[in-house]
């Protein structure tokens, strides 16, 4: 069987699908700078430590062509530091994202499975948003993904690269196991502040707008357990090798959203201690409410929620974070 690069792969969302792969029986090989990634989070798994728009680092790792698939998670992923740091953002998911693909390509790697994001959808137009929906990207984190999607849609064109696009809406979760969870320093994702605002080690968490057309006031997301997001990378990966798929996009969602609130509650439940919460203005770049449709990944992918419940997602990250309070340093 071909060996598996995965760009990120120290990373929250990327570590889960290292160790998914794993499980299925893949060799795999991690390229991640560590700026947010976390060695510990790959055990075994041969790591470089590098930037993965290294040119000479990936023609040493795609040489001899025993990797035959690239797994691209490695990016900036913030929208509001995208705001106020677009040539960044451009610098790092886009210039570096071409590197890779040229050097895949310079090696005839067979495939490229890209985690691009909600993002390039911007203020849904309809709700729950399909993939036929238009590309709006009102950030410029969600700008990057899509300019990536499509020089892959082009690059398959030309060159006949074959791709799948994951649209993650938001990865939440921990492994059940209590092992494997969210390690990042600032914490800008909203559970983890919140939990760690229950368990008394961290500020209160701020509410980005309570004047959203929402039933109370604040955003509305998609939360999908961080394992499914990682299934649905093994099963892309299965579909690019069988020849089932050529060049495709696909939501990653529940068709469920939940407000800021009803997290809020909904950690409370789980920890007994509701998080101490504080009302913030509405960040520049987010949409009211975003809800996806993953009908074209169940029918295509075979791809069904482990996790489907809010409760759940909620539940693997407080054990995590009971276990690691302080992430994988402890």
């Amino acid at each position: 069987m071909s060996a598996v690069l995965v760009t990120g792969g120290a990373g929250y969302v990327g570590s889960h699908v290292v160790r998914r792969l794993r499980e299925a029986g893949r060799e795999v090989v991690v390229v991640d700078d560590l700026s947010q990634g976390r060695r510990e989070a790959v055990g075994d798994t041969p790591l470089i430590e590098a930037d993965f728009g290294d040119a000479a680092m990936l023609d040493d790792v795609l040489s001899g062509g025993k990797v035959r698939y690239v797994l691209h998670l490695a990016a900036s992923a913030s929208v509001g530091e995208s705001m106020g740091d677009p040539g960044r953002y451009y610098r790092n998911n886009v210039t570096r994202s071409l590197t890779l693909l040229d050097s895949a390509r310079r090696h005839d790697v067979r495939g490229t499975i890209f985690s691009s994001s909600a993002a390039v959808y911007g203020d849904p137009l309809d709700l729950p948003i399909t993939e036929e929906h238009p590309l709006r990207a009102n950030n410029p984190y969600g700008e990057t993904k899509l300019v990536v999607e499509r020089a892959l849609s082009w690059y398959h064109r030309a060159y006949g690269t074959r791709y799948i696009a994951l649209r993650y809406f938001n990865a939440a979760g921990a492994h059940p196991e209590g092992d494997l969870g969210e390690d990042h320093e600032p914490e800008t994702h909203l559970i983890p502040r919140l939990l760690r605002a229950a368990a008394g080690g961290g500020p209160p968490t701020p509410v980005f707008g309570d004047d959203y057309p929402t039933t109370d006031g604040t955003c509305v997301r998609d939360y999908v357990h961080v394992l499914d997001i990682a299934d649905a990378h093994l099963r892309a990966l299965d579909a690019l090798e069988r020849g089932d798929l050529e060049a495709e996009a696909f939501n990653l969602g529940s068709g469920e959203g939940f407000s800021v609130r009803e997290v809020v509650d909904m950690v409370a439940r789980v920890t007994g201690s509701p998080p101490a919460v504080e009302r913030a203005p509405r960040r520049a770049g987010d949409p009211a409410i975003l809800v996806a449709s993953s009908d074209r990944a169940q029918r295509r992918l075979g791809w069904k929620r482990a996790f489907p419940s809010l409760e759940s997602i909620v539940r693997t990250a407080w054990g995590w974070h009971q276990s690691h309070p302080r992430g994988f340093a402890g």
